[in-house]
């Protein structure tokens, strides 16, 4: 009896182990071995997005991603991302409205003037682009998010091209540039055929709040008005120019120095009565009669707001310069 019990014993152990190598042939889930410390970095490093090292035209190094995807442009130029496909997160609403670009901005956060930082923080950029050259403002910006300092004053071609490369869209950039360069070369010759001269000059003015009276120079509408094949700046802008000033300050007295053959006299914006009282007062003014432009009836009015040097302004403004010089 104690025979037959251990050999039904036996029989039972050997049924159960040939159970368990059945099962573990068919496929029995084992558990993984643990992933080395390697392998989580290298994960990881994968899905981080790629970033460069870049220099801005101040001398600030900073790693940017390569693909920004959530871009804050606090400046004066915001109709420059337009015209590239880019949609930012955040800008200075001020850069925008009464702009007539203004109404193909899709809904975006008004990071304020001067900067909000509680707001740029809420945003979660990836890459900030800001006009302000202020060192303590770029250190607090930096803290926040790569951060680069761009010249909304440099040329069209210079700012597009630098944009492109910045924000992953250089082929974008590069067929936007070729395709306006045409449309202007076009427009200019038009200009020429219809009566323009070779060396005509011409000058922008504008009054800000404080009865200030400014000439341009590298800022805004000469941008466009001093194209190789358009208009010349007189010898006083040209001096500006070459110490690369955006604009300056100078009395009603000074006009006849910086006054070109043609005139474009900027319109300051809605709000700012103390500005437009002054232009007012200058167009009746005996200096501004006796210019010989005004003489001439080559004066054109244009509100500052659609003055910018930004491309989507400049797009706009290939059509609207010949209708304004045909007045």
């Amino acid at each position: 009896m104690k025979a037959a019990r251990k050999v039904i014993h036996l029989f039972v152990i050997m049924f159960s182990l040939g159970s368990l190598l059945v099962m573990a042939a068919c496929g029995a889930p084992t558990a993984a071995p643990p992933a080395s410390a390697g392998q989580t970095a290298d994960s990881a490093e994968a899905k981080a997005p790629a970033t460069r090292k870049y220099t801005d035209y101040k001398g600030n190094e900073v790693q940017i991603p390569v693909q920004p995807q959530r871009v804050i442009f606090a400046g004066e130029t915001f109709g420059d991302l337009l015209v590239l496909g880019v949609d930012a997160v955040g800008a200075q609403l001020s850069s925008i409205k009464d702009h007539v670009f203004e109404n193909r901005v899709k809904p975006i956060a008004d990071v304020g003037f001067p900067i909000n930082l509680e707001k740029v923080l809420e945003l979660k950029p990836d890459l900030i682009l800001v006009a302000s050259t202020d060192a303590k403002q770029y250190e607090q910006l930096s803290k926040v998010a790569p951060t680069v300092m761009f010249d909304t004053f440099a040329p069209l071609d210079e700012r597009i091209a630098l944009l492109g490369d910045l924000l992953g869209k250089q082929q974008q950039a590069k067929q936007w540039l070729a395709d306006f360069n045409a449309k202007a070369e076009a427009m200019w010759k038009q200009l020429r055929a219809d009566g323009m001269k070779d060396g005509e000059t011409a000058s922008v003015f504008t009054y800000y709040p404080g009865d200030r009276l400014f000439v341009m120079a590298r800022a805004g509408l000469p941008q466009m008005l001093y194209h190789p094949n358009g208009f010349k700046p007189t010898p006083m802008i040209q001096e500006m120019l070459n110490g690369s000033q955006g604009f300056k300050h100078i009395s009603p007295e000074l006009l006849p120095q910086y006054a070109g053959d043609r005139i474009f006299i900027l319109i300051p914006a809605a709000g700012l009565e103390d500005a437009r009282k002054s232009t007012d007062e200058l167009m009746k003014s005996r200096i501004w009669l006796d210019l010989p432009a005004v003489k001439n009836g080559r004066v054109y009015s244009i509100d500052i707001s659609k003055s910018d040097s930004d491309a989507s302004t400049r797009e706009w403004m290939l059509e609207e310069l010949p209708r304004m010089l045909r007045k």
